[in-house]
């Protein structure tokens, strides 16, 4: 696969407006990254600008928190789907997982794959950077049983992003029962190689044109 395919091609920035949501997407079409990734607010412009293209529409829920109620984070997927998503990153409820509910925390991604009703792929976002060793691995463990399609180290708005420990440690948990998704300070071709390298199927980053072009960027979400 080449390295425009791992790409997620990313804008989540609070002050995102119409024109650069519309480079991004100019810019996926013209790469043929995998996916763009934006806010649910612009789901539905995202898909009528990429009808009839390769390039899917994927979006976030629960972000960059997690700390939404289930209910909550189960509707916005839902609408998410019906305005065009093929893909939805949902943050996990990273308290609870923390306090050791752990039923907590799978219903809460049951209700997310639940409402989409495999209309479109479910990535888990965990955040590494506030999670230890053991609490990764629950966490993907979770995920997975959930039905989850990919876990996902970051939101790319917390205290660290995406490391090559934290994504071997992800792929060697979920094993074939899930893909691995990098994201979060991803700026160059060897950050995304190397990601690969340690499992990751997709790379959650704003770089995209940049590692396409062997550049370095410092952008991020």
């Amino acid at each position: 696969m080449k390295i425009n395919q791992y790409i997620d091609h990313t804008i989540l920035k609070a002050d995102a407006n119409e024109q650069s949501v519309l480079k991004i997407i100019n810019e996926a079409r013209q790469y043929q990254f995998a996916s763009v990734c934006i806010n649910p607010i612009w789901v539905k412009y995202a898909a009528e600008q990429l009808k009839n293209s390769p390039v899917k529409v994927c979006t976030v829920i629960g972000f960059p928190l997690g700390e939404n109620t289930s209910e909550t984070k189960a509707y916005e997927a839902k609408n998410a789907v019906i305005n065009g998503a093929d893909e939805v990153d949902m943050v996990i409820n990273i308290g609870a997982l923390k306090t050791g509910h752990e039923r907590t925390v799978q219903r809460d991604i049951e209700a997310v794959v639940d409402a989409v009703e495999e209309k479109a792929l479910v990535k888990v976002i965990i955040e590494t950077a506030l999670l230890n060793t053991d609490e990764i691995v629950k966490a993907c463990q979770l995920a997975v049983a959930a039905g989850a399609d990919f876990v996902k180290t970051s939101t790319g708005f917390s205290t660290g992003g995406a490391t090559i420990e934290d994504v071997k440690l992800m792929k060697t948990t979920v094993g074939n029962r899930a893909q691995v998704k990098a994201s979060g300070g991803i700026y160059s071709l060897t950050d995304a190689e190397a990601m690969i390298a340690a499992g990751a199927t997709r790379i959650g980053t704003s770089a995209g044109v940049a590692i396409m072009k062997g550049q370095t960027s410092d952008a991020d979400y």
